[in-house]
């Protein structure tokens, strides 16, 4: 082999490394998005890093953690890309082991996820053939780059040099060109593909129990503070999907299985005939620290789930609900709390329009009082009837409670940053205690006296809502701090805890400058 550069066998690992991706979103089209090499790795990574990081980097990143761990995969491949280039350079071979190593992996990644059969390992096994063959072209073949002259002096061997690291770039640039063009084909194409269309064409069912109108004074309309519906754009996305799940309607079906004595399979169609109800609730991820955002209300339509399990008639011992996700995803919801009368729902749209894909599309759950990783199942395709003792949802074994009702939280929206002037300034922002709601909202300035705030209406205990207290302020710097106090008479708790293992604690504060 005539390559002298180590720089030039990096570039071609790189370059091979890159079309071997592209080509590999290009096949996945045929067998699925989740069969991608850097989706299909990734999602071995959410499932098997410890909890620790997972929450490190939702605390990072918040609801762009997927795309954060998606780069970071793609530059730690570019790195490995990189030696394999180098390891080549020496001997061929020990390239072509390297490749063969990184095929193993997204080969065994790729047909390991849940659902995926054979054909998972097309687009690793094609997208790594070509790279290979790229490999060599620019490391062995016509494309490599000649040695250094021999004689610096002759005019026709410099020519000879320059012309095939021309030719060598020219080639490497071209590949990393052509593979982000055919990745984002095969994207593109993915979108074709997608269930964009088909939920486009949906038209909801009119509630047979509709949700009531707002009460008057529920939006309190200032600057910065939370709307009391969260549009649908604006609403948190935290779960474990790289790649999010295409389920076609038409051919969706709900199991609900387990220990019960009449197993139920229901179709979109079948689900669609059934009584909806139409409901304001208000949904928390366990992740959100302390004044964080990962909180959002909607209005849901959809089936109450407790009369789908009064026609399955769960066993006696049956005392959890497993929510299966078309992805393998699973949370555990107590039996009892989909049936003590709340609005716990199989949602089917979202403030008036079907789900968005990446929120569930066609079906998800929607369980008023539990944080998510207990009972918002999206994607959901099965509810299994089980117990607690019998079965660890997914977030379980990884540190989490089996069980996470939502704990009594408020929040300063508010003021929170610039320059403030003395007067009076409103202080505002949003308390929440789902299914239990709130009686009170105080705030209290510099560690004094708590201030009663002013609570908006609410249409249920379900939701959140707005607070707002009229501050008299004065020059300097101050500690602004909030806590609610539920409809049961619990005050929220001043101790800290982090949001492991089952929700955060601790009074939201602000520090602000008046002038």
């Amino acid at each position: 082999m005539r390559t002298r550069s180590s720089l030039s066998a990096a570039l071609a690992g790189v370059a091979a490394a890159a079309v071997a991706l592209g080509v590999a979103e290009l096949v996945a089209v045929a067998t699925g998005a989740r069969s991608a090499p850097l989706v299909a790795v990734g999602g071995v990574v959410v499932d098997t890093v410890p909890a620790p990081v997972k929450q490190f980097a939702i605390d990072v990143f918040g609801v762009h953690d997927k795309q954060a761990l998606l780069v970071g995969t793609g530059i730690l491949l570019a790195a490995l890309a990189a030696l394999i280039g180098l390891a080549a350079r020496r001997r061929f071979r020990y390239g072509l082991a390297g490749i063969a190593a990184f095929a193993l992996i997204g080969v065994a990644a790729a047909v390991t996820r849940p659902g995926a059969g054979p054909a998972a390992a097309l687009p690793t096994l094609v997208g790594v053939g070509v790279g290979a063959a790229l490999l060599w072209l620019l490391l062995v073949g016509p494309l490599e780059i000649p040695a250094p002259p021999a004689d610096p002096e002759s005019a026709h061997d410099v020519d000879e040099f320059r012309a095939g690291r021309r030719r060598f770039l020219t080639g490497a640039g071209v590949a990393i060109g052509a593979a982000v063009l055919t990745g984002y084909a095969g994207r593109w194409l993915a979108a074709r593909r997608s269930v964009t269309e088909a939920r486009a064409a949906i038209r909801l069912p009119a509630p047979a129990s509709p949700a009531p109108p707002l009460p008057a004074g529920a939006e309190l309309s200032l600057p910065e503070l939370s709307r009391f519906t969260t549009p649908n754009f604006a609403f948190y996305r935290i779960d474990t999907a790289l790649a999010v799940p295409q389920v076609d309607p038409a051919q969706w079906r709900l199991r609900i299985t387990g220990r019960v004595r009449n197993p139920i399979t229901l179709t979109w169609a079948e689900l669609l005939a059934r009584p909806m109800i139409e409901r304001d609730v208000t949904l928390a991820c366990v992740s959100n620290e302390v004044g964080g955002d990962l909180i959002g209300n909607a209005r849901w339509l959809g089936v109450r789930i407790a009369d789908l399990l009064a026609e399955a008639e769960p066993l006696d011992g049956a005392d959890q609900v497993v929510g299966r996700s078309v992805d393998g995803w699973t949370c555990g919801t107590p039996t009892a709390v989909l049936r003590d009368g709340r609005d716990a729902l199989l949602a089917v749209g979202m403030n008036g329009e079907p789900l968005p894909v990446e929120h569930g599309f066609p079906v998800r759950m929607v369980v008023p009082g539990l944080y998510g990783y207990v009972s918002a199942c999206k994607w959901v395709t099965e509810l299994e009837l089980t117990s607690f003792a019998d079965f660890d949802a997914y977030w379980v074994p990884r540190g989490w409670s089996a069980q996470g009702p939502i704990k009594t939280e408020s929040r300063i929206d508010t003021p929170r940053k610039g320059r403030l002037t003395a007067g009076t300034i409103p202080v505002a922002g949003v308390a929440w205690a789902q299914h239990r709601g709130i009686r009170a909202v105080e705030v209290r300035v510099d560690g004094g006296a708590w201030q009663r705030a002013t609570l908006a209406a609410v249409p249920s205990a379900d939701t959140w809502v707005q607070w707002r207290w009229q501050w008299p302020a004065t020059p300097g710097e101050h500690t602004l701090q909030v806590r609610a106090t539920d409809a049961t008479g619990e005050v929220q708790t001043a101790d800290e805890a982090p949001v492991a293992p089952n929700g955060a604690t601790g009074w939201h504060s602000v520090k602000v400058t008046v002038h």
